[in-house]
Protein backbone atom coordinates (compact mmCIF):
# COMPACT_ATOMS: atom_id res chain seq x y z
CA UNK A 1 0.00 0.00 0.00
CA UNK A 2 2.37 2.18 0.93
CA UNK A 3 4.48 1.29 -2.49
CA UNK A 4 1.18 2.56 -4.04
CA UNK A 5 0.85 5.97 -2.03
CA UNK A 6 4.70 6.83 -3.06
CA UNK A 7 3.64 6.17 -6.74
CA UNK A 8 0.81 8.29 -6.94
CA UNK A 9 2.60 11.29 -5.31
CA UNK A 10 5.03 10.90 -7.37
CA UNK A 11 2.89 11.33 -10.29
CA UNK A 12 1.41 14.00 -8.87
CA UNK A 13 4.34 16.08 -8.23
CA UNK A 14 5.08 15.38 -11.43
CA UNK A 15 2.51 16.94 -13.30
CA UNK A 16 2.69 19.80 -11.09
CA UNK A 17 6.14 20.57 -12.77
CA UNK A 18 4.89 20.15 -16.28
CA UNK A 19 6.55 16.77 -16.87
CA UNK A 20 4.47 13.60 -18.16
CA UNK A 21 4.42 10.85 -15.35
CA UNK A 22 5.99 7.88 -15.71
CA UNK A 23 4.68 4.51 -16.69
CA UNK A 24 3.02 3.07 -13.34
CA UNK A 25 5.32 0.33 -12.21
CA UNK A 26 3.60 -2.92 -12.11
CA UNK A 27 3.02 -5.29 -8.93
CA UNK A 28 5.96 -6.85 -7.39
CA UNK A 29 7.16 -10.24 -8.68
CA UNK A 30 6.31 -11.98 -5.63
CA UNK A 31 4.39 -10.72 -2.00
CA UNK A 32 6.95 -8.87 0.40
CA UNK A 33 6.78 -8.06 4.15
CA UNK A 34 3.92 -5.23 3.53
CA UNK A 35 0.59 -5.48 1.24
CA UNK A 36 -2.28 -3.50 0.90
CA UNK A 37 -5.05 -3.61 3.72
CA UNK A 38 -7.57 -5.29 3.50
CA UNK A 39 -10.64 -4.09 1.36
CA UNK A 40 -14.02 -5.66 0.06
CA UNK A 41 -15.98 -5.04 -2.97
CA UNK A 42 -19.27 -4.37 -1.28
CA UNK A 43 -21.45 -0.98 -1.19
CA UNK A 44 -21.00 0.99 2.47
CA UNK A 45 -24.36 1.82 4.09
CA UNK A 46 -26.46 4.35 2.58
CA UNK A 47 -27.21 6.91 5.13
CA UNK A 48 -29.38 10.05 4.98
CA UNK A 49 -27.99 13.74 5.24
CA UNK A 50 -29.30 14.42 8.83
CA UNK A 51 -28.12 15.42 12.23
CA UNK A 52 -25.69 12.31 13.03
CA UNK A 53 -24.65 11.02 16.40
CA UNK A 54 -21.33 8.92 17.61
CA UNK A 55 -21.09 6.26 20.23
CA UNK A 56 -18.32 4.06 21.27
CA UNK A 57 -19.36 0.91 22.19
CA UNK A 58 -15.59 -0.67 22.72
CA UNK A 59 -12.38 0.27 22.27
CA UNK A 60 -10.35 -2.44 23.30
CA UNK A 61 -7.45 -5.60 22.24
CA UNK A 62 -7.48 -8.76 22.07
CA UNK A 63 -4.45 -11.12 23.29
CA UNK A 64 -6.53 -14.00 24.94
CA UNK A 65 -9.91 -15.41 25.15
CA UNK A 66 -10.85 -12.88 27.87
CA UNK A 67 -13.99 -11.73 26.94
CA UNK A 68 -14.28 -7.16 26.75
CA UNK A 69 -16.90 -5.89 28.88
CA UNK A 70 -18.22 -2.72 29.09
CA UNK A 71 -21.65 -0.29 28.62
CA UNK A 72 -23.58 1.60 26.23
CA UNK A 73 -26.04 4.59 26.55
CA UNK A 74 -28.14 5.87 23.69
CA UNK A 75 -26.86 8.94 22.33
CA UNK A 76 -27.91 12.80 23.11
CA UNK A 77 -28.91 15.07 20.32
CA UNK A 78 -30.66 12.39 17.63
CA UNK A 79 -33.90 11.35 19.42
CA UNK A 80 -35.07 7.63 20.03
CA UNK A 81 -36.54 7.01 16.49
CA UNK A 82 -33.83 6.88 14.12
CA UNK A 83 -33.70 6.79 9.94
CA UNK A 84 -30.82 4.27 10.25
CA UNK A 85 -28.28 3.19 12.85
CA UNK A 86 -24.82 2.34 11.54
CA UNK A 87 -22.15 -0.14 13.12
CA UNK A 88 -18.85 0.61 11.98
CA UNK A 89 -15.62 -1.62 13.36
CA UNK A 90 -12.05 -0.37 12.46
CA UNK A 91 -9.24 -2.98 13.73
CA UNK A 92 -5.28 -3.16 13.27
CA UNK A 93 -2.75 -5.90 13.50
CA UNK A 94 0.91 -6.78 12.99
CA UNK A 95 3.32 -9.38 13.15
CA UNK A 96 2.09 -12.82 12.80
CA UNK A 97 -1.10 -14.13 13.25
CA UNK A 98 -4.44 -16.72 12.79
CA UNK A 99 -7.36 -15.58 11.33
CA UNK A 100 -9.81 -15.12 14.34
CA UNK A 101 -13.50 -15.65 14.85
CA UNK A 102 -15.19 -12.73 16.87
CA UNK A 103 -18.44 -11.28 17.46
CA UNK A 104 -20.06 -8.24 19.71
CA UNK A 105 -23.83 -8.15 21.62
CA UNK A 106 -25.41 -5.14 23.20
CA UNK A 107 -27.81 -6.21 25.77
CA UNK A 108 -26.71 -9.38 24.99
CA UNK A 109 -28.00 -9.42 21.47
CA UNK A 110 -25.45 -10.61 18.46
CA UNK A 111 -25.20 -6.94 16.52
CA UNK A 112 -22.06 -8.11 14.52
CA UNK A 113 -20.05 -11.58 14.00
CA UNK A 114 -17.07 -11.48 12.20
CA UNK A 115 -13.22 -12.32 11.41
CA UNK A 116 -10.24 -11.15 11.46
CA UNK A 117 -7.83 -11.06 8.59
CA UNK A 118 -4.33 -12.27 8.65
CA UNK A 119 -1.39 -9.55 9.47
CA UNK A 120 1.68 -8.85 7.27
CA UNK A 121 4.60 -8.46 9.58
CA UNK A 122 4.39 -4.42 8.83
CA UNK A 123 0.40 -4.66 10.08
CA UNK A 124 -2.93 -3.72 8.41
CA UNK A 125 -5.89 -2.19 9.37
CA UNK A 126 -9.18 -3.25 8.17
CA UNK A 127 -12.70 -1.65 8.34
CA UNK A 128 -16.57 -3.47 8.42
CA UNK A 129 -19.48 -1.47 8.16
CA UNK A 130 -23.19 -2.50 8.63
CA UNK A 131 -26.61 -1.81 8.85
CA UNK A 132 -28.26 -2.45 12.53
CA UNK A 133 -30.87 -0.38 12.74
CA UNK A 134 -33.19 -3.39 13.10
CA UNK A 135 -31.45 -3.58 16.27
CA UNK A 136 -32.95 -0.12 17.11
CA UNK A 137 -35.55 -1.13 19.86
CA UNK A 138 -32.14 -2.43 22.24
CA UNK A 139 -30.72 0.19 21.68
CA UNK A 140 -32.88 3.33 22.69
CA UNK A 141 -32.21 2.42 26.30
CA UNK A 142 -28.14 1.39 28.22
CA UNK A 143 -27.35 -2.07 28.04
CA UNK A 144 -24.06 -4.19 28.81
CA UNK A 145 -21.93 -4.59 25.81
CA UNK A 146 -19.63 -7.74 25.47
CA UNK A 147 -17.07 -8.57 22.81
CA UNK A 148 -14.96 -11.16 22.18
CA UNK A 149 -11.90 -12.01 19.03
CA UNK A 150 -10.13 -15.27 20.98
CA UNK A 151 -6.66 -14.95 20.38
CA UNK A 152 -3.30 -16.42 21.35
CA UNK A 153 -0.04 -14.22 21.47
CA UNK A 154 3.23 -15.64 22.45
CA UNK A 155 6.36 -15.88 20.97
CA UNK A 156 5.31 -17.18 17.75
CA UNK A 157 1.70 -15.21 17.07
CA UNK A 158 2.71 -12.42 18.30
CA UNK A 159 -0.69 -10.14 16.25
CA UNK A 160 -2.05 -8.14 19.32
CA UNK A 161 -6.07 -7.52 17.38
CA UNK A 162 -6.71 -3.94 18.30
CA UNK A 163 -10.54 -3.08 17.70
CA UNK A 164 -12.82 -0.43 18.15
CA UNK A 165 -16.38 -0.14 17.69
CA UNK A 166 -19.00 2.85 16.88
CA UNK A 167 -22.36 3.10 16.55
CA UNK A 168 -23.43 5.99 14.40
CA UNK A 169 -27.25 7.36 14.81
CA UNK A 170 -29.18 9.34 11.68
CA UNK A 171 -31.87 11.27 12.79
CA UNK A 172 -35.05 11.53 11.23
CA UNK A 173 -35.59 15.12 10.44
CA UNK A 174 -38.56 16.40 8.09
CA UNK A 175 -39.06 14.09 4.55
CA UNK A 176 -36.46 11.60 6.22
CA UNK A 177 -38.47 9.70 8.33
CA UNK A 178 -37.96 7.07 11.17
CA UNK A 179 -37.10 3.35 9.79
CA UNK A 180 -39.94 0.52 10.34
CA UNK A 181 -38.02 -1.53 12.64
CA UNK A 182 -39.37 -4.48 15.21
CA UNK A 183 -40.86 -3.77 18.18
CA UNK A 184 -38.61 -5.86 20.44
CA UNK A 185 -35.49 -7.53 20.06
CA UNK A 186 -35.36 -10.83 22.18
CA UNK A 187 -32.95 -13.30 23.15
CA UNK A 188 -33.35 -17.06 23.96
CA UNK A 189 -32.96 -17.46 28.08
CA UNK A 190 -31.49 -20.15 29.80
CA UNK A 191 -29.67 -20.28 25.95
CA UNK A 192 -27.22 -23.44 26.74
CA UNK A 193 -25.34 -26.72 24.64
CA UNK A 194 -27.57 -29.42 24.35
CA UNK A 195 -25.79 -31.80 22.69
CA UNK A 196 -25.34 -30.62 19.16
CA UNK A 197 -27.93 -28.31 19.54
CA UNK A 198 -28.57 -24.96 21.06
CA UNK A 199 -31.66 -23.90 22.76
CA UNK A 200 -33.19 -21.99 25.27
CA UNK A 201 -37.00 -20.23 26.54
CA UNK A 202 -38.07 -17.30 24.27
CA UNK A 203 -41.36 -15.93 25.71
CA UNK A 204 -43.27 -13.08 23.37
CA UNK A 205 -45.34 -10.37 23.93
CA UNK A 206 -49.09 -11.43 23.86
CA UNK A 207 -49.91 -9.04 21.18
CA UNK A 208 -47.17 -10.22 18.84
CA UNK A 209 -48.11 -9.98 14.70
CA UNK A 210 -44.49 -10.80 13.12
CA UNK A 211 -41.87 -12.65 14.58
CA UNK A 212 -38.40 -13.76 12.67
CA UNK A 213 -35.80 -15.16 14.28
CA UNK A 214 -32.46 -14.75 13.21
CA UNK A 215 -29.73 -17.10 13.55
CA UNK A 216 -25.27 -16.20 13.56
CA UNK A 217 -24.54 -19.89 12.27
CA UNK A 218 -21.05 -20.34 11.72
CA UNK A 219 -18.63 -23.40 11.64
CA UNK A 220 -16.11 -22.44 13.90
CA UNK A 221 -12.09 -22.53 13.16
CA UNK A 222 -9.86 -25.22 14.47
CA UNK A 223 -11.84 -28.07 13.64
CA UNK A 224 -13.72 -30.04 10.64
CA UNK A 225 -16.51 -28.23 10.59
CA UNK A 226 -15.32 -25.06 9.71
CA UNK A 227 -14.35 -27.03 6.55
CA UNK A 228 -17.91 -29.19 6.40
CA UNK A 229 -18.23 -28.87 2.98
CA UNK A 230 -15.15 -31.28 2.40
CA UNK A 231 -16.69 -34.08 5.06
CA UNK A 232 -17.10 -37.95 3.54
CA UNK A 233 -18.29 -41.29 4.63
CA UNK A 234 -16.74 -43.27 7.07
CA UNK A 235 -15.38 -45.94 4.20
CA UNK A 236 -13.81 -42.83 2.51
CA UNK A 237 -9.73 -42.19 3.42
CA UNK A 238 -10.23 -38.59 4.37
CA UNK A 239 -9.09 -36.91 7.25
CA UNK A 240 -12.62 -35.24 8.13
CA UNK A 241 -15.42 -37.67 8.35
CA UNK A 242 -19.46 -37.80 8.63
CA UNK A 243 -22.06 -40.78 8.20
CA UNK A 244 -23.96 -38.62 6.35
CA UNK A 245 -21.43 -36.98 4.43
CA UNK A 246 -21.04 -33.37 3.56
CA UNK A 247 -24.76 -31.92 3.99
CA UNK A 248 -25.59 -29.66 6.49
CA UNK A 249 -28.54 -27.75 7.26
CA UNK A 250 -29.61 -25.48 9.91
CA UNK A 251 -32.89 -25.87 11.91
CA UNK A 252 -35.12 -24.07 14.28
CA UNK A 253 -37.48 -25.80 15.85
CA UNK A 254 -40.67 -24.51 18.45
CA UNK A 255 -41.49 -26.85 21.28
CA UNK A 256 -40.04 -29.65 19.88
CA UNK A 257 -41.67 -28.91 15.89
CA UNK A 258 -39.20 -28.32 13.42
CA UNK A 259 -40.16 -25.01 12.22
CA UNK A 260 -37.83 -23.59 10.23
CA UNK A 261 -34.65 -25.23 7.57
CA UNK A 262 -31.94 -23.21 5.86
CA UNK A 263 -28.74 -23.62 3.79
CA UNK A 264 -25.41 -22.37 5.99
CA UNK A 265 -23.16 -20.00 3.59
CA UNK A 266 -20.19 -22.22 3.38
CA UNK A 267 -17.84 -19.01 4.55
CA UNK A 268 -13.84 -19.25 3.95
CA UNK A 269 -12.39 -17.80 7.03
CA UNK A 270 -8.98 -15.36 5.59
CA UNK A 271 -6.60 -18.39 6.40
CA UNK A 272 -8.86 -21.35 4.84
CA UNK A 273 -7.98 -24.08 2.27
CA UNK A 274 -4.48 -23.49 3.30
CA UNK A 275 -3.50 -20.70 1.58
CA UNK A 276 -4.04 -17.37 3.54
CA UNK A 277 -2.60 -15.38 0.33
CA UNK A 278 -5.31 -15.80 -1.29
CA UNK A 279 -7.11 -13.82 1.04
CA UNK A 280 -4.85 -11.19 2.05
CA UNK A 281 -6.13 -8.36 0.50
CA UNK A 282 -9.66 -9.51 -0.81
CA UNK A 283 -11.33 -11.64 1.78
CA UNK A 284 -14.31 -14.11 0.46
CA UNK A 285 -17.74 -13.62 0.84
CA UNK A 286 -18.96 -12.78 4.15
CA UNK A 287 -15.71 -13.46 6.16
CA UNK A 288 -15.99 -10.07 7.74
CA UNK A 289 -19.34 -10.02 8.30
CA UNK A 290 -21.40 -12.92 8.87
CA UNK A 291 -25.23 -12.61 8.05
CA UNK A 292 -27.61 -14.26 9.98
CA UNK A 293 -29.53 -16.74 8.50
CA UNK A 294 -33.21 -15.38 9.10
CA UNK A 295 -36.62 -17.36 9.83
CA UNK A 296 -40.12 -16.53 9.49
CA UNK A 297 -41.92 -17.77 12.66
CA UNK A 298 -45.38 -15.81 12.32
CA UNK A 299 -47.51 -18.72 11.66
CA UNK A 300 -46.48 -20.18 15.06
CA UNK A 301 -47.31 -16.56 16.30
CA UNK A 302 -50.66 -18.02 17.83
CA UNK A 303 -49.22 -20.54 19.38
CA UNK A 304 -45.95 -18.29 20.96
CA UNK A 305 -48.79 -15.66 21.95
CA UNK A 306 -50.26 -17.27 25.36
CA UNK A 307 -47.75 -15.67 27.31
CA UNK A 308 -45.77 -18.72 28.76
CA UNK A 309 -42.21 -19.14 27.78
CA UNK A 310 -41.49 -21.75 24.81
CA UNK A 311 -38.24 -23.88 24.07
CA UNK A 312 -36.89 -22.77 20.93
CA UNK A 313 -34.00 -25.10 19.50
CA UNK A 314 -31.16 -24.45 16.72
CA UNK A 315 -29.59 -27.71 15.63
CA UNK A 316 -27.19 -28.12 12.76
CA UNK A 317 -28.48 -31.41 10.53
CA UNK A 318 -25.31 -33.65 9.22
CA UNK A 319 -22.86 -32.88 12.14
CA UNK A 320 -21.68 -36.34 13.74
CA UNK A 321 -23.48 -36.79 17.17
CA UNK A 322 -21.09 -35.28 20.04
CA UNK A 323 -19.13 -33.07 17.85
CA UNK A 324 -18.54 -29.60 18.05
CA UNK A 325 -17.93 -27.01 16.30
CA UNK A 326 -20.92 -24.82 15.41
CA UNK A 327 -21.78 -21.89 16.51
CA UNK A 328 -25.64 -20.83 16.32
CA UNK A 329 -26.06 -17.62 18.61
CA UNK A 330 -30.19 -16.44 17.90
CA UNK A 331 -31.89 -12.98 18.49
CA UNK A 332 -35.67 -13.32 17.32
CA UNK A 333 -37.54 -9.71 16.21
CA UNK A 334 -41.38 -9.25 16.99
CA UNK A 335 -43.69 -6.61 15.57
CA UNK A 336 -46.25 -5.98 17.78
CA UNK A 337 -50.23 -5.19 17.11
CA UNK A 338 -50.39 -1.83 18.79
CA UNK A 339 -54.62 -1.94 18.12
CA UNK A 340 -54.79 -4.93 20.47
CA UNK A 341 -53.06 -6.83 24.00
CA UNK A 342 -53.43 -10.32 22.82
CA UNK A 343 -53.80 -11.68 19.61
CA UNK A 344 -54.64 -15.24 18.81
CA UNK A 345 -54.32 -17.76 16.43
CA UNK A 346 -53.16 -20.88 15.11
CA UNK A 347 -51.25 -23.12 12.91
CA UNK A 348 -53.88 -24.54 9.90
CA UNK A 349 -51.29 -26.76 7.80
CA UNK A 350 -48.36 -28.24 8.45
CA UNK A 351 -46.30 -30.23 5.62
CA UNK A 352 -42.62 -31.17 5.80
CA UNK A 353 -41.34 -33.25 2.81
CA UNK A 354 -38.85 -36.19 3.54
CA UNK A 355 -35.05 -35.36 3.88
CA UNK A 356 -33.20 -36.79 0.85
CA UNK A 357 -30.24 -37.13 -1.17
CA UNK A 358 -27.07 -39.31 -0.09
CA UNK A 359 -23.49 -40.05 -0.65
CA UNK A 360 -21.64 -42.08 -3.53
CA UNK A 361 -17.84 -42.71 -2.74
CA UNK A 362 -15.66 -44.40 -5.78
CA UNK A 363 -12.18 -45.48 -4.79
CA UNK A 364 -8.96 -44.95 -6.80
CA UNK A 365 -5.70 -43.35 -7.77
CA UNK A 366 -8.19 -39.84 -7.32
CA UNK A 367 -11.07 -40.88 -4.85
CA UNK A 368 -14.71 -39.21 -5.38
CA UNK A 369 -17.35 -38.50 -3.15
CA UNK A 370 -20.55 -37.57 -4.70
CA UNK A 371 -22.98 -35.99 -2.86
CA UNK A 372 -26.71 -34.44 -2.56
CA UNK A 373 -29.21 -33.24 0.33
CA UNK A 374 -32.59 -32.03 -0.43
CA UNK A 375 -35.63 -30.81 2.15
CA UNK A 376 -38.81 -28.87 2.35
CA UNK A 377 -41.04 -27.44 4.83
CA UNK A 378 -43.94 -25.24 4.58
CA UNK A 379 -45.94 -23.76 7.53
CA UNK A 380 -49.59 -21.91 7.75
CA UNK A 381 -51.22 -20.58 9.99
CA UNK A 382 -53.76 -16.99 10.72
CA UNK A 383 -53.77 -14.64 13.47
CA UNK A 384 -56.91 -12.17 14.34
CA UNK A 385 -55.95 -8.82 14.68
CA UNK A 386 -57.28 -5.13 15.19
CA UNK A 387 -57.06 -5.36 11.61
CA UNK A 388 -58.47 -8.45 10.84
CA UNK A 389 -57.39 -12.42 9.96
CA UNK A 390 -54.05 -12.36 8.62
CA UNK A 391 -52.64 -15.64 7.37
CA UNK A 392 -49.11 -16.32 6.82
CA UNK A 393 -47.73 -19.18 4.78
CA UNK A 394 -44.06 -19.75 4.82
CA UNK A 395 -42.11 -22.86 2.42
CA UNK A 396 -38.58 -23.26 2.16
CA UNK A 397 -36.53 -25.71 0.15
CA UNK A 398 -33.07 -26.46 0.45
CA UNK A 399 -30.95 -28.21 -1.80
CA UNK A 400 -27.16 -29.32 -2.19
CA UNK A 401 -24.72 -30.93 -4.41
CA UNK A 402 -20.95 -31.60 -4.65
CA UNK A 403 -18.24 -33.78 -6.23
CA UNK A 404 -15.27 -33.93 -4.07
CA UNK A 405 -12.13 -35.27 -5.00
CA UNK A 406 -8.52 -36.00 -3.70
CA UNK A 407 -5.70 -38.04 -3.83
CA UNK A 408 -3.45 -40.21 -1.84
CA UNK A 409 -2.42 -38.16 1.26
CA UNK A 410 -4.84 -35.35 0.37
CA UNK A 411 -2.03 -33.91 -1.82
CA UNK A 412 -4.81 -33.10 -4.38
CA UNK A 413 -7.95 -31.68 -3.05
CA UNK A 414 -10.95 -30.63 -4.71
CA UNK A 415 -14.41 -29.46 -4.64
CA UNK A 416 -16.94 -27.97 -6.87
CA UNK A 417 -19.93 -27.54 -5.03
CA UNK A 418 -23.81 -25.86 -4.96
CA UNK A 419 -26.26 -24.61 -2.42
CA UNK A 420 -29.53 -22.99 -3.38
CA UNK A 421 -32.09 -21.94 -0.81
CA UNK A 422 -35.34 -21.06 -1.85
CA UNK A 423 -38.01 -19.37 0.61
CA UNK A 424 -41.70 -17.93 -0.52
CA UNK A 425 -43.51 -15.60 2.26
CA UNK A 426 -47.28 -15.29 1.53
CA UNK A 427 -49.06 -12.96 3.75
CA UNK A 428 -52.67 -12.75 2.79
CA UNK A 429 -55.01 -9.79 5.05
CA UNK A 430 -57.95 -7.67 4.20
CA UNK A 431 -55.93 -6.10 1.23
CA UNK A 432 -54.37 -8.09 -1.81
CA UNK A 433 -52.47 -10.79 -0.75
CA UNK A 434 -48.51 -10.05 -0.89
CA UNK A 435 -45.39 -12.26 -1.71
CA UNK A 436 -42.07 -12.33 -1.11
CA UNK A 437 -40.31 -14.95 -2.96
CA UNK A 438 -36.08 -14.93 -2.07
CA UNK A 439 -33.59 -17.52 -4.16
CA UNK A 440 -30.42 -17.54 -2.61
CA UNK A 441 -27.28 -20.05 -4.59
CA UNK A 442 -24.09 -20.70 -2.66
CA UNK A 443 -21.54 -21.75 -4.91
CA UNK A 444 -17.72 -22.77 -4.58
CA UNK A 445 -15.28 -24.48 -6.54
CA UNK A 446 -11.66 -24.88 -5.85
CA UNK A 447 -8.58 -26.76 -5.65
CA UNK A 448 -5.71 -27.50 -3.59
CA UNK A 449 -2.62 -28.86 -5.46
CA UNK A 450 1.32 -29.50 -4.00
CA UNK A 451 -0.04 -30.12 -0.35
CA UNK A 452 2.39 -32.62 0.12
CA UNK A 453 4.99 -31.51 -1.68
CA UNK A 454 7.53 -27.90 -0.85
CA UNK A 455 5.00 -25.81 -3.23
CA UNK A 456 1.32 -25.35 -2.61
CA UNK A 457 -1.07 -23.76 -5.00
CA UNK A 458 -4.66 -22.73 -4.02
CA UNK A 459 -7.38 -22.32 -7.26
CA UNK A 460 -10.68 -20.79 -5.77
CA UNK A 461 -13.91 -19.42 -6.95
CA UNK A 462 -16.88 -18.77 -4.63
CA UNK A 463 -19.73 -17.44 -5.27
CA UNK A 464 -22.98 -15.87 -3.20
CA UNK A 465 -26.05 -14.63 -4.84
CA UNK A 466 -29.82 -14.25 -4.28
CA UNK A 467 -32.56 -13.07 -5.95
CA UNK A 468 -35.76 -11.62 -4.49
CA UNK A 469 -39.24 -10.23 -5.86
CA UNK A 470 -41.86 -8.86 -4.13
CA UNK A 471 -45.72 -9.57 -5.67
CA UNK A 472 -48.92 -7.56 -4.35
CA UNK A 473 -51.90 -8.92 -5.58
CA UNK A 474 -49.29 -11.03 -8.79
CA UNK A 475 -47.87 -7.72 -9.66
CA UNK A 476 -44.28 -6.63 -9.07
CA UNK A 477 -43.57 -4.03 -6.44
CA UNK A 478 -40.18 -4.95 -5.33
CA UNK A 479 -37.25 -6.38 -6.58
CA UNK A 480 -33.33 -7.09 -5.42
CA UNK A 481 -30.56 -8.84 -7.08
CA UNK A 482 -27.18 -9.96 -5.70
CA UNK A 483 -24.34 -11.35 -6.56
CA UNK A 484 -20.69 -11.27 -4.78
CA UNK A 485 -18.35 -13.19 -6.96
CA UNK A 486 -14.86 -14.21 -5.60
CA UNK A 487 -11.63 -15.48 -7.72
CA UNK A 488 -8.23 -15.93 -6.86
CA UNK A 489 -4.64 -18.30 -7.44
CA UNK A 490 -1.96 -18.17 -5.21
CA UNK A 491 1.12 -20.23 -4.51
CA UNK A 492 3.81 -20.73 -1.67
CA UNK A 493 6.46 -22.86 -0.73
CA UNK A 494 5.82 -24.22 2.52
CA UNK A 495 7.64 -25.11 6.25
CA UNK A 496 10.06 -22.70 5.19
CA UNK A 497 10.97 -19.06 6.94
CA UNK A 498 9.23 -16.25 5.64
CA UNK A 499 11.57 -14.64 3.29
CA UNK A 500 11.98 -18.13 1.54
CA UNK A 501 8.13 -18.51 0.60
CA UNK A 502 8.19 -17.02 -2.95
CA UNK A 503 4.92 -16.05 -2.55
CA UNK A 504 2.66 -15.17 -5.42
CA UNK A 505 -1.47 -14.66 -6.08
CA UNK A 506 -3.87 -12.82 -8.00
CA UNK A 507 -7.22 -12.24 -6.91
CA UNK A 508 -10.93 -10.28 -7.72
CA UNK A 509 -13.90 -9.91 -6.15
CA UNK A 510 -17.18 -8.12 -8.54
CA UNK A 511 -20.10 -7.11 -6.13
CA UNK A 512 -23.09 -6.24 -7.80
CA UNK A 513 -25.94 -5.08 -6.04
CA UNK A 514 -29.40 -4.07 -7.72
CA UNK A 515 -33.22 -2.71 -7.51
CA UNK A 516 -35.50 0.27 -8.20
CA UNK A 517 -33.95 2.85 -9.03
CA UNK A 518 -30.13 1.89 -7.20
CA UNK A 519 -27.04 0.37 -8.52
CA UNK A 520 -24.09 -0.78 -7.35
CA UNK A 521 -21.25 -2.74 -8.93
CA UNK A 522 -17.56 -2.44 -8.43
CA UNK A 523 -14.66 -4.47 -9.14
CA UNK A 524 -11.32 -5.28 -7.51
CA UNK A 525 -8.27 -7.08 -8.38
CA UNK A 526 -5.48 -7.70 -6.74
CA UNK A 527 -1.60 -9.08 -7.51
CA UNK A 528 0.90 -9.93 -5.37
CA UNK A 529 -1.13 -8.22 -2.16
CA UNK A 530 -0.73 -4.90 -4.32
CA UNK A 531 -4.39 -3.19 -5.72
CA UNK A 532 -4.14 -3.43 -9.76
CA UNK A 533 -8.22 -2.72 -10.28
CA UNK A 534 -10.57 -0.87 -8.76
CA UNK A 535 -13.43 -0.46 -10.81
CA UNK A 536 -17.24 1.00 -10.81
CA UNK A 537 -19.66 0.33 -13.45
CA UNK A 538 -22.59 2.35 -11.69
Amino acid sequence: MRRLLLALCAAVTALALGAAPAAAAGPPAEFGTDWHDPITAGPPVATPDTTSCHVTVADTEFRDYTPYKGSYAPPEGCGDRWNKVVLRLDGSVAGRQYDRLGYLRIGGVEVLRTSTPEPSPEGITWHVEKDVTRYAATLRTGQPVEMLIGNTVNETYTGVIKVKATLTFYAAEGRVKPAATPDRVLTLDGAHEAGTAYEGALTVPRNSERIVAEVYATGSGGGCEEFWYLAVPEAAPYSCKAAGGPHREVRIAVDGKLAGIAAPHPTVWTGGWSNPFLWYVIPGPRAFDVRPVEYDLTPFAGQLNDGKPHRITVSVAGVPEGQSGWSTPTNVLVWQDAGASRVTGAVTSYEEGTPGGGTAYRPGTEHRVTAEGHHSLTVSGYLDTSHGRVATTVARRVDASSVHRWTAGEDTDALDARWTDDESVTVRGRGPAVTTRTHRAYTMDGEITGAAGPRLRTVMTAGDRADSVTLRGGRRTGWSRLDDTYSGDAEYNQNVPRDQRHATGVSRERHRLLGPGSCWDRTLATAQGELTEDRSRC
